[in-house]
């Protein structure tokens, strides 16, 4: 898809399914987050900007439906119901709920995939993200995913070194734990593997990648991406 990294959120309490769709969605080269429950996918969205989430109708607490009536008072991100209930009536529930569409259980994810595709091809792209970064000696272009120095010539980036320059890109200055951005980027990703993502990616980014300018350490707190 032309555009940056796509960032999706999956809400279900089957801990088998989230990893199953994590595991499936990052192949097809998203950015996934998994939440087991409503209260967990508030905290997910309070932290990061998604571009699409997945949500089980049948949770344990609040519902599906009735997390995602709360969700549309105040944030219209599209939304793809999941639900081993097959009956009429659920599926118009979930969509007057807001739900953009409705895949009933069991599905094949390649359909899921596509579904989310076509959902993303008529969703306007978000103005205010950041698709290319001023780092001083070099521009990353986030739909393009490429680095380049200020001659134009291409700087290999690898596929996390991408997703890192992506995800961090989302919210300029803000900061993000090891933790958060292992997650994010899965994968088997580790805080430590994070804190060898970063130091390769500076010497790629920073003239003086001992005394970082743009990707910066927060002492205690995480890394924080400060483009021009």
């Amino acid at each position: 898809m032309n555009r940056d990294i796509v960032h999706i959120l999956v809400v279900d309490d089957d801990t088998r399914l989230r990893a199953l769709l994590r595991r499936f969605l990052q192949e097809q080269d998203f950015a996934v987050s998994a939440a087991k429950d409503a209260n967990e996918a508030r905290f997910f969205l309070q932290q990061y900007k998604f571009d699409l989430l997945i949500v089980d109708v049948m949770m344990p607490g609040e519902s599906g439906i009735e997390f995602l009536t709360s969700l549309r008072k105040e944030n219209n991100v599209p939304v793809i119901m999941l639900t081993a209930m097959g009956e009429p009536g659920d599926r118009i529930s979930g969509l007057e709920a807001g739900a953009d569409d409705y895949l009933p259980k069991p599905f094949e994810p390649k359909e899921l995939v596509l579904r989310i595709k076509n959902i993303l091809k008529r969703t306007p792209q978000n103005k205010d993200t950041l698709t290319t970064l001023n780092l001083g000696l070099c521009l990353y272009d986030a739909v393009k995913k490429e680095l380049t120095n200020k001659q134009g010539e291409i700087i290999h980036v690898t596929p996390v070194e991408q997703m890192l320059l992506n995800v961090l890109s989302q919210k300029p200055g803000q900061i993000f734990t090891r933790e958060q951005l292992a997650q994010i980027l899965g994968a088997g990703q580790s805080p430590r593997s994070i804190d060898v993502q970063i130091t390769r990616l500076r010497k790629k980014i920073e003239k003086d990648s001992k005394n970082p300018r743009y990707l910066q350490t927060i002492r205690g707190k995480g890394y924080m991406l400060l483009p021009e």
